[in-house]
C-alpha cells in the first residue's frame, strides 16, 4: 500500500462466529468479448476498450454460505462479503453503509414500496460503489482519484477518498445543485465546475491520467463500483424474503444500478438462494435527456448522445452512456422498458410524495414515481403487482420551496391568513 493510505476496518466488523471474512471473487471478465482478465492491479477498460465485470466462484461459495448465515450478520452491505471484491477486512473503506428501509405508498395499497437509497452516508446509492471501488483502489496502491459527476457520486467520492486517505478531484457541470458542489469541498476535495456536460467532465478526467497521477472512477470505466451498487438488489430480494418483486423503477443516467442489480439476481440464484423469476425492470429518464429511451424505441442496442440536455433531475442528465447496449440488454431479457417523463410530472410526484408519505424523494427518485403513474393509467402496471421505487438519493440536497408565511409581529396575529380553524 502506497501514499497517506490509512488501514480502516468495517462499522461493526464480521465477528469470527459469522464465517469471518472470505471473499469468492475470482477474476475480471469483458462485458463484450467474455475475455478474461486478472485481477492484479488497478484496472479500467478491457482489452477491448468496454466495462471489465467481477467474477465469483459462485459453485465454491454456495458449498460454504448460506442464507441463515446472514441473518447473524450486522445489517449492512458487508454481510454479503463472499460476493464482494473487497479481499479482507482490513482492506475495507466503510463510513457504515446500512441496510436502507422499503417504505410502502398509500397509493398503492402496500404494493407499491420505495427502497429509501438516501438513507446511506452521503445521502445517496453512490455511497454504495464508492466503498467498493475506494476500498479496491487504495488496496491496489491508488493514491489519487478523479470523477466526473452531477453531484451524489462526488460527494461519494469526497467522503469516501477523505476516509481512505486518498487524493480527491471531482469535475461538474456549470448547473450541478450548490449543495452537492458544497458537499465535495466540504471532504477536502479538489472541486471545479466545468462549461458543459458531464461528458465533457468525463474528457478533463481521462486527460489527466497520466499528467496528474489519478485513478478515474467514471461509471463503468472501472469494475468494482457495479459491484457495490450490486449489493441493492441483494438486500431487496432478502427484504421481500427472497421473492423479487414484480417491476424495478430505476432512474437511469449512466445505467449503473439496473446492470447491478440483474448481476446481483443472476449471482443470486447461482447461490441457490431464489429461482429464476425477475422483475420486469424499467429505466426511468426525463424528456430533457433520454438517450436510452430514444435507443428503446429505435430498436437499438446503442444510444446516440443527446444534444442540449436539461432537466431538473440533474443525476440522469447523462447526454452519453458507456453501458448503453448492457442497460438496453437488461431491460430487453426483463420485458421491461425504458420511459420518459418531463420535468413537470418529476416535480408534481416529488411533491405528492413527500405531502402524502412524509418520503423526501430527489427528483432522479420522483422520476420513477412518475413513470409508475403514466404506466398505471395505461395499463402497464397493475394494481396487484409488487413495484419497487429505488429513490437514489435524499431530496435534502436538491432547491427546496421557500414559499413559507411570514408573522411580522407576534403579539399581532392574523389568525385567518394562518389557516381554518377547527
Amino acid at each position: 500500500m502506497t501514499g497517506t493510505a490509512r488501514a480502516t476496518r468495517p462499522i461493526d466488523a464480521p465477528m469470527p462466529e459469522e464465517g469471518g471474512w472470505t471473499s469468492y471473487f475470482s477474476h475480471l471478465e469483458c462485458s463484450v468479448t467474455g475475455e478474461r482478465v486478472e485481477a492484479d492491479g488497478l484496472r479500467g477498460l478491457s482489452p477491448a476498450g468496454k466495462p471489465l465485470l467481477a467474477r465469483y466462484d459462485l459453485a465454491d461459495a454456495r458449498r460454504h454460505v448460506d442464507r441463515d448465515m446472514l441473518a447473524r450478520r450486522s445489517a449492512d452491505m458487508w454481510r454479503y462479503r463472499e460476493l464482494l471484491p473487497v479481499p479482507h477486512a482490513d482492506a475495507c473503506v466503510t463510513l457504515g453503509e446500512m441496510m436502507t428501509p422499503l417504505i410502502a405508498l398509500r397509493e398503492g395499497g402496500g404494493r407499491l414500496l420505495v427502497k429509501d437509497e438516501g438513507r446511506l452516508p452521503t445521502g445517496s446509492f453512490k455511497a454504495r460503489g464508492q466503498a467498493t471501488a475506494m476500498s479496491m483502489a487504495r488496496h491496489f496502491g491508488a493514491r489519487r482519484v478523479a470523477i466526473p459527476t452531477n453531484g451524489n457520486a462526488g460527494g461519494a467520492v469526497a467522503a469516501y477518498a477523505a476516509r481512505a486517505g486518498l487524493g480527491a478531484w471531482c469535475f461538474c457541470p456549470m448547473e450541478t445543485p450548490a449543495a452537492h458542489v458544497g458537499e465535495m469541498l466540504s471532504f477536502g476535495a479538489h472541486v471545479f465546475r466545468v462549461a458543459g456536460m458531464i461528458d465533457d467532465c468525463g474528457a478533463i478526467v481521462r486527460q489527466g491520467v497520466e499528467r496528474m497521477g489519478w485513478f478515474p472512477l467514471s461509471t463503468m470505466q472501472e469494475p468494482y463500483r457495479v459491484e457495490g451498487k450490486k449489493t441493492m438488489g441483494f438486500e431487496l430480494a432478502e427484504q421481500l424474503g427472497w421473492e423479487l418483486p414484480d417491476v424495478i423503477i430505476y432512474a437511469t443516467g449512466g445505467g449503473t444500478a439496473l446492470v447491478a442489480m440483474w448481476k446481483a439476481f443472476d449471482e443470486l440464484e447461482a447461490m441457490g438462494w431464489i429461482g429464476s423469476a425477475r422483475p420486469r425492470m424499467v429505466a426511468a429518464q426525463s424528456t430533457g435527456c433520454a438517450p436510452i429511451v430514444q435507443a428503446w424505441e429505435a430498436g437499438e442496442r446503442q444510444a446516440t448522445r443527446w444534444d442540449n440536455a436539461c432537466t431538473v433531475a440533474a443525476g440522469i442528465r447523462v447526454p452519453a452512456v458507456l453501458a448503453d447496449f448492457m442497460v438496453l440488454d437488461v431491460l430487453r431479457q426483463s420485458r421491461g422498458w425504458a420511459e420518459a417523463v418531463s420535468d413537470e410530472a418529476i416535480l408534481a410526484s416529488q411533491a405528492m410524495v413527500a405531502a402524502s408519505d412524509g418520503v423526501q424523494m430527489c427528483p432522479e427518485g420522483a422520476a420513477t414515481h412518475a413513470v409508475y403513474r403514466a404506466a398505471l393509467a395505461r395499463g402497464d402496471i397493475s394494481r396487484d403487482e409488487r413495484v419497487v421505487l429505488f429513490n437514489c438519493a435524499t431530496g435534502l440536497k436538491y432547491p427546496m420551496p421557500e414559499q413559507a408565511g411570514i408573522i411580522a409581529d407576534p403579539g399581532a396575529i392574523d389568525w385567518a391568513a394562518i389557516g381554518d380553524p377547527l
